[in-house]
């Protein structure tokens, strides 16, 4: 689909996968738009990871399905969660591990990542940078015009994080979508 800018130049809809990381549970979401105007819903779903298994296994799964998303979404940018400090470093650990499998996988296909910090995706959802899961998911499902909030909260998250850089990266969007569709012939 596709929009006319104030020159009346045609301005293309953009395809964001976003990526909420992590070992157990990674968050993926998919979203089809452009700035200023409606959202519609791609895809939406969670890779989970056994606990117990060793964690190059966890991270061969991650990367095999984020590859597989990439193949069905076919997305014209990834956005990412940007690790951020916690007390717990196996879990940022684990986080920021899961993070670089999706933005190697992303950059191996040469599409765009960009990197949003849980405040400015939360700013950017809901208006207000210290939004709790709740919100996130309401205004999600109220954006995408879904039924329900996506369930568990790693997949309204990874849709929030697609939502967010649709709304901020909306230049940058534009010239990533209009090179990979050209590209693919799509």
């Amino acid at each position: 689909m596709f929009a006319s800018d104030e020159g009346g130049a045609r301005v293309p809809d953009v395809r964001v996968l976003g990526v909420d990381p992590g070992l157990t549970r990674c968050g993926l979401g998919a979203v089809e738009g452009r700035a200023g105007a409606p959202l519609r819903l791609v895809a939406v779903g969670v890779i989970r990871t056994p606990s117990d298994d060793d964690i190059g296994t966890r991270l061969v799964a991650i990367e095999a399905e984020v590859e597989r998303w990439l193949d069905e979404v076919r997305p014209d940018a990834v956005a990412v969660e940007r690790v951020f400090a916690q007390r717990n470093v196996r879990t940022v650990m684990g986080t920021a591990q899961a993070a670089a499998v999706a933005i190697t996988c992303a950059a191996r296909r040469g599409l765009p990542v960009a990197l949003h910090t849980p405040s400015e995706v939360k700013a950017a959802i809901t208006g207000s940078g210290t939004a709790d899961k709740k919100q996130i998911g309401a205004m999600v499902t109220r954006l995408l015009r879904l039924d329900a909030p996506p369930k568990p909260a790693d997949a309204a998250d990874a849709l929030a994080l697609a939502i967010c850089h649709v709304w901020r990266g909306a230049a940058q969007n534009r010239l990533a979508a209009a090179l990979a569709r050209t590209a693919r012939g799509r």
